[in-house]
């Protein structure tokens, strides 16, 4: 299931909307055949590893196949892989975890199981897990996963009082950011960021043929026509209140304009939330400045920070968050460390708000 697990991560930058899944298919103790998922409507994984191992000269029945999520057992954009499984004559297949897609939900493992298939389920699945948080959330939440990323001084400044912030951490921790951007389907942040670092929030240095498409919250759409951001693939630009004549201008330049007010005449982000699930966004990754991201959390439209410290000290400046301050300690917003680590020079520290349902 390891090797299974290393094979779906291969899929990691090409299966969205799908989850990211791999299949090893083992005969008389040696690994005969393995794949991993391709891009949405190709072969998944265990057509893959089968399509391998026959590649390879290996018959697969009888064989076992591991694969790190529960083969689908409904028509999708590709007829069910469970159907293939019975019908090449595995003898049995483990499974890391159910799918949790409503489609499938168990059924594909009973199907294997009424065809004769010995099947167990529950190995390694929290490294599943971890590998499609965002495909989780969305199946069973209508959301996607959340990740927030800032990067900061020691004590906690993220750029100048005069907006300086280039660079507070070193390049190996840029180059590990670019890498969680590549992951998620969406990149989001907010005018005042588009104003004051005229951002292109792409991805560099990874190979992404599906990159993530930038979102900007832009209560009255106040973006300039020339911001960098604009430039390339197609923005979803995120406003308050219908502006025709702004929207009609960049939507004749690429774009579309979502229009989700709340009652105070801004974004209102939950329903954004909502509406990046619907269109199939598994994860999205936010580099935006302290007030959308205190915003973001205010809301409670956050599951987890990615945090990059730097060990060095900056004084007064921009932080990570404007939150109002709290009358009491208890009201504290708390969290839980899920990781930590040394990049480079840099700690990463990935934490998850306690209430989130992961």
């Amino acid at each position: 299931m390891a090797l299974a697990l290393a094979w779906a991560a291969k899929g990691m930058y090409i299966t969205a909307p799908n989850p990211r899944v791999g299949c090893v298919i083992v005969g008389d103790g040696i690994v005969i055949g393995a794949g991993h998922t391709q891009p949405a409507g190709q072969a998944h994984a265990e057509i893959q590893a089968m399509r391998d191992a026959r590649a390879r000269g290996h018959d697969v029945r009888g064989a076992t196949a591991y694969v790190t999520l529960e083969p689908c057992s409904h028509y999708g954009r590709t007829p069910p892989c469970s159907n293939a499984l019975v019908e090449a004559g595995l003898g049995r297949v483990v499974a890391a975890m159910l799918d949790p897609n409503p489609l499938v939900a168990g059924r594909g493992l009973a199907q294997l199981e009424r065809a004769g298939i010995e099947v167990v389920s529950g190995v390694l699945a929290d490294a599943a897990h971890e590998l499609n948080i965002g495909f989780f959330s969305r199946m069973r939440r209508g959301l996607p996963w959340v990740r927030l990323k800032v990067a900061a001084s020691l004590d906690g400044t993220t750029a100048l009082e005069n907006g300086e912030s280039q660079w507070i951490t070193g390049p190996d921790a840029r180059a590990d950011g670019h890498a969680w951007r590549a992951r998620a389907q969406a990149i989001l942040t907010g005018i005042g960021t588009v104003k004051a670092d005229d951002p292109q929030l792409n991805v560099r240095g990874i190979d992404t043929p599906l990159p993530p498409r930038r979102v900007i919250v832009d209560s009255r759409l106040d973006i300039a026509p020339d911001a960098r951001i604009l430039q390339g693939e197609s923005c979803w630009i995120v406003a308050a209140a219908e502006l025709p004549q702004k929207a009609a201008a960049l939507q004749a330049a690429g774009h579309e304009v979502i229009v989700l007010p709340n009652a105070g005449g801004k974004v209102d982000l939950p329903a954004l939330m909502r509406e990046l699930g619907r269109r199939e966004i598994n994860e999205v990754h936010v580099e935006a400045g302290s007030k959308l991201n205190a915003s973001m959390v205010r809301e409670g439209c956050v599951d987890e920070l990615l945090v990059y410290l730097a060990p060095s000290l900056v004084g007064p400046g921009q932080g990570m968050f404007d939150l109002p301050p709290l009358a009491q300690l208890g009201d504290k917003r708390r969290l839980r460390f899920h990781d930590v680590a040394r990049v480079g020079d840099d700690i990463r520290i990935l934490a998850r708000f306690t209430n989130t349902e992961e």
